[in-house]
């Protein structure tokens, strides 16, 4: 490339770039931000106050993986049925507890047992849920061996 035609591209592309910080301090989103400046543009749309936005939060545990999916599964429906906004199941980390043992009871001590039990866990966050949606979620039937933390 010859150098006039090296600082006509550089140009060019100075040009583009201030047209897009001119944009976006005008209002226009910038590709990739636009959840965030939606949710500003919406809280100076209603003068700086939020509003109350009731939001449940479902935290489960299970040893099972399988179960404790069929559990999310009929939460997030259920919810879902009820016209509730659902966001989730967010999978957090998984719990491990590992034990080691003796084999015998008094000797041979370098043969050992090693035991692993894992926690498996899920978040669910269900916004704006109206009576009939909370009742509809405390008498759920979920399989056994599944624990559930509602915190609202």
């Amino acid at each position: 490339m010859s150098p006039a035609a090296l600082k006509s591209t550089t140009a060019k592309a100075a040009k583009a770039t201030t047209e897009k910080v001119e944009k976006s301090a005008k209002g226009a989103v910038p590709a990739g931000r636009q959840g965030s400046v939606r949710v500003d543009s919406a809280r100076q749309a209603s003068g700086g106050k939020e509003e109350a936005v009731s939001r449940i939060r479902i935290k489960i545990r299970a040893y099972d993986n399988r179960i404790i999916d069929q559990a999310t599964k009929t939460i997030v429906e259920t919810a879902e049925r009820h016209d509730a906004k659902v966001v989730g199941p967010v999978p957090l980390p998984t719990e491990k507890m590992k034990f080691t043992v003796n084999r015998s009871t008094f000797v041979h001590k370098n043969a050992r047992e090693q035991f692993e039990m894992r926690v498996h866990k899920r978040l669910v966050d269900i916004i704006n849920a109206n009576p009939k949606c909370i009742d509809a979620l405390m008498s759920l039937s979920l399989p056994a061996g599944v624990d559930i933390e509602i915190k609202m």
